[in-house]
Parts: C-alpha cells; sequence; structure tokens
C-alpha cells in the first residue's frame, strides 16, 4: 500500500522508489503483483508519463485510510506505555501571529521526538475543511470579524487590525495614518475572492461604500507578495502583528482599518495522542 501511496503522490516509479528506500524494479514488481491479485490496473504507464487510473484513486483512497487507521493504533498503544508517537498533522495560515509557531513545534519535538511534523499552509478556509475532514487535527485561522469556524472546536486567540504595507518610496510611506477613501485609489495585490483573508480587507471597504482594483492575486501572503509590494507594483493591506517579519516595506497605520480573529480549532473527534500533547503544549485556558 505504502508504495502505491508512493507513485500516486509523485506520478513516478523512479522517485517513489527513492522514497521507499527500495530499487524500483522491486516496487514495479510489487505494484504489478498487487494489480494482478486485484484484477485491475492501478496507473497507466508510459515511457514519459504515469497516471492514476479511477481504480488506482479508488484504492489509494482506502489504502490511506488504512494506513492511517495503523498508525494511530500503533500511537494509541504507545500513549497507554507514557510515549507519544505518530503523526501530528497541523494547519496554518502564512499569516498567523497570535502564537510563535516555530518556538511552539520546537519544544514540542524536543519533548516528543517520536512524532513526525506534517504542516500543511493554506487559507483558512481549506484548512477548515480539512478538520471536519480529520485529515488534519490542529489548525490556525485568520478570519473576518463576521466568521467563526464551524463543525469544529476552536478558540479565538486574538483579534488584530490591518495595516497598509508600501513600497519604501511610496508616496504614503513615512505617513502617520491614512484612512481607507485614500487608499480605494491605489492599485492593490490581495489574496483570492470569496477567501477568508480577502473578505477582511473587502467588507471594511463596502462597509464605508469605497471600491479598490485589486489587479494582483496570489495565493498565499507569502514572499511573493512582499516582493510586488516592494517593487512598487501594489500595496497590501495585512495584519498589524505579522508585518514585523517582512522586511524592506514601509507601513501605514489605517484610521478605520479593518480587523481579524485568529482562531485555533481542532478536531472534536479522534483526536491523537500527537494532537492532545500539542494542545497541551500550547497551554490556552479553557479548551
Amino acid at each position: 500500500m505504502r508504495y502505491v501511496l508512493a507513485v500516486a503522490e509523485t506520478n513516478s516509479f523512479t522517485r517513489a522508489a527513492e522514497r521507499c528506500l527500495v530499487v524500483q524494479s522491486a516496487l514495479s514488481r510489487q505494484i504489478a503483483a498487487l494489480e494482478r491479485e486485484l484484477g485491475a490496473r492501478l496507473f497507466d504507464r508510459t515511457s514519459r508519463h504515469v497516471r492514476i487510473t479511477p481504480a488506482g484513486k479508488a484504492f489509494v483512497a482506502a489504502a490511506r485510510e488504512a494506513l492511517n487507521a495503523a498508525e494511530r493504533a500503533a500511537a494509541d498503544v504507545a500513549a497507554v506505555t507514557g510515549e507519544v508517537r505518530g503523526t501530528l498533522a497541523l494547519g496554518l495560515i502564512p499569516t498567523v501571529a497570535a502564537v510563535d509557531v516555530p518556538d511552539a513545534l520546537s519544544r514540542f519535538r524536543d519533548r516528543y521526538p517520536a512524532v513526525r511534523l506534517n504542516i500543511r499552509v493554506g487559507g483558512s478556509e481549506e484548512l477548515t475543511e480539512l478538520v471536519r475532514q480529520g485529515s488534519i487535527e490542529v489548525a490556525f485561522l485568520g478570519l473576518p470579524p463576521s466568521a467563526r469556524p464551524v463543525g469544529v472546536n476552536s478558540r479565538e486567540l486574538a483579534r488584530d487590525r490591518l495595516v497598509a504595507v508600501v513600497a519604501p518610496d511610496h508616496p504614503l510611506a513615512g505617513s502617520p495614518s491614512v484612512d481607507l477613501a485614500r487608499l480605494s485609489t491605489e492599485t492593490f495585490i490581495d489574496l483570492p475572492p470569496q477567501s477568508a483573508a480577502r473578505a477582511q480587507s473587502d467588507e471594511a471597504f463596502a462597509a464605508a461604500g469605497l471600491h479598490r482594483e485589486v489587479a494582483f492575486e496570489v495565493t498565499t501572503a507569502d514572499f511573493m507578495m512582499a516582493r510586488l509590494v516592494r517593487k512598487g507594483l501594489a500595496i497590501a493591506l495585512l495584519p498589524a502583528a505579522y508585518v514585523p517579519h517582512l522586511t524592506g516595506l514601509a507601513t501605514v497605520e489605517i484610521t478605520d482599518a479593518p480587523t481579524r480573529v485568529e482562531y485555533l480549532i481542532w478536531s472534536g473527534v479522534g483526536r491523537t495522542p500527537a494532537a492532545t500533547a500539542f494542545l497541551d503544549l500550547l497551554d490556552l485556558p479553557d479548551r
């Protein structure tokens, strides 16, 4: 099963063999034998491409569930003896600032070295759905005040205002503050429409009866957004607590600033010992 999953995830028998630490011929033979046993091809192979078949997709879904269950069983047995092991599946938005996640993971790793860390960076909506599905167990979100996590356990961590982030030579650089009306004349870079991060700004401009131009859209608020702002192509609105992580940019306070709320969310059922240990390490009240 692990061989099939590796091929499905890499789209390559060669890379799958490298990941599984076996020679490619051995991996290919094992998968061919499994296909004969199942009576169906799991992959269509050519000299250049490997494509998973519908039968392969069905097998991969069941195989992943089986392997996760086996790993969970082993982790539960270890927990009875006082050892925390298994995998911590963690999700976070790029701009999380309420918790020093690298520091928390460093302390967690020191305390529980047998736990593997699987970190997924994405948008709040995607991460919430993954927690609901059980694909990840704990996640850090950022939502507009009008929204709350649904279908998961949640804890509000902090509230923050957004600030304008501009190039150092931008006319607004050095200004003590600016309002949304003035910002509406600028060109923006932001996340996709309907995303929680985008909604924080869109709702504020709409409430003020203002329109703004978003000429650049990126999937995450990462280094690319900062580089485009630094080049003077656009400005961005980002959480004030996150902006100190960026360099080479100017920050301007917004008098009628949009706000966002950071949440910690976690699965309500079937929580692994690793996830429980991580939540305990965060030491948040009323959890």
